[in-house]
């Protein structure tokens, strides 16, 4: 079903992303791995094949437009960031039993199967400080009215690290990342080490020149937003207007050279963006629990009248 079904219904649904951006055929097919013929055939056909397709599988429009979305974003930045989502993704949709309907009635005999969700659905956090830390701070944010209102359409994810990490390996946060569902916030999955390379890297730099840092949370960034940053009297350091590379992450390149010549003390990271990235702003704290009050803090401005 994977690779018969999800995969090329997944890859049409992308390739109508990146083609809306502005990226070209042939762009599309590097970011992908697939031909160029192949990109062709996905934007010359009807969009409403792709919906019947993930029918099928029982997955909704809605979450069919979130995971294209999600994996456009990731093949803008790095291949391995778009496998890891696609997996999570797949995994998800294994865990949460969307997929036994249409497994069964290729296969009559699996009938009373559970496999899948015994084996995807019902992991539970760790119990490591990062992980109940990040669980605790997704608990609050799903909880809120108004965090959607600040959540970038790449979604939000939040990163934490204890002691002395070294990777992104090392960084907890939520595989898959924090999606919209049904006018709330959702994590796809509970936290765990690894889930995020890119938001791992962006907060391991910051600790290195701000080492009481422990934790990192991305929004969207508009002209609403910096008003709310000024009422807030957070200072801020900015970074954009770079180049798609499609095999590096164009974000954190940029950050490593605006941390280079930064001086002054930041609270928050403006990102503005560049070649189909979109902006974002990154706030920091010394806890998951930390940085998620202050989002939601920041929903509240920023949603109010």
């Amino acid at each position: 079903m994977m690779v018969q079904e999800f995969l090329p219904a997944i890859r049409q649904a992308v390739a109508r992303q990146l083609r809306a951006q502005g990226f070209s055929q042939s762009k599309i097919s590097a970011m992908l791995g697939i031909t160029q013929a192949s990109v062709s055939l996905y934007l010359s056909s009807e969009v409403a094949k792709v919906y019947t397709a993930f029918d099928h599988l029982g997955v909704s429009h809605e979450e069919a437009d979130t995971y294209a979305a999600l994996l456009a974003e990731d093949s803008k930045r790095s291949a391995v960031d778009a496998v890891s989502t696609l997996n999570t993704v797949w995994t998800s949709l294994l865990g949460r039993g969307s997929l036994c309907a249409r497994h069964r009635s290729q296969y009559p005999f699996l009938a009373d199967c559970d496999v899948c969700i015994k084996e995807y659905g019902q992991r539970r956090p760790g119990s490591s400080e990062a992980v109940s830390d990040v669980a605790d701070a997704v608990r609050n944010l799903e909880s809120s009215s108004t965090f959607v209102k600040v959540m970038p359409e790449v979604s939000v994810n939040i990163a934490c690290v204890t002691g002395d990490a070294a990777s992104p390996a090392d960084v907890v946060a939520i595989p898959g990342r924090i999606v919209k569902a049904r006018g709330r916030a959702r994590g796809m999955l509970p936290p765990e080490p690894g889930a995020s390379r890119h938001l791992a890297r962006v907060l391991l730099l910051v600790k290195r020149v701000r080492p009481e840092i422990r934790a990192c949370i991305n929004l969207r960034y508009d002209s609403g937003m910096g008003r709310v940053l000024k009422r807030l009297h957070l200072k801020t350091t900015e970074i954009g207007d770079y180049a798609v590379s499609g095999t590096e992450d164009p974000t954190v390149d940029a950050l490593v050279r605006r941390l280079a010549t930064v001086r002054a003390a930041f609270d928050a990271i403006v990102d503005n963006g560049g070649n189909g990235i979109e902006p974002n702003l990154y706030l920091f704290g010394k806890s998951a629990r930390e940085v998620a009050a202050l989002a939601l803090q920041v929903s509240r401005l920023y949603s109010a009248p």
